[in-house]
């Protein structure tokens, strides 16, 4: 990945990624958090492993981010822009779309 790739994901990624590492691994030690998602084998879903490695991403200075980082990042952007197109009507507070949502750190009422 070049550098201006690197900056366009950096950017988008901390756009949408709108919770701090101390919220989302205070969303991530809940009830709620490890009952959204997909699980695979009865084991951690999905975004309850990418939120984990999104508060590493969050906690490691610019300079020291690797390409799997980037990849990683680019990766959550994906995720949150599919995931806010699928919406439901209503009351989200508290629904598995927005839990989910919350596992890859990105509140849609923040």
């Amino acid at each position: 990945m070049d550098d201006d790739e690197r900056q366009e994901v950096g950017k988008t990624f901390h756009e949408l990624v709108n919770m701090t590492p101390a919220e989302l691994e205070k969303w991530l030690a809940s009830d709620q958090s490890h009952s959204a998602g997909q699980h695979k084998d009865g084991g951690e879903s999905t975004g309850h492993a990418s939120g984990r490695r999104i508060v590493e991403i969050l906690r490691t200075k610019k300079g020291d981010l690797s390409d799997d980082d980037y990849l990683h990042m680019r990766k959550v952007v994906g995720y949150i822009r599919r995931h806010q197109a699928q919406r439901p009507d209503g009351d989200v507070r508290d629904t598995t779309w927005r839990h989910s949502l919350m596992n890859w750190g990105h509140d849609p009422l923040s």
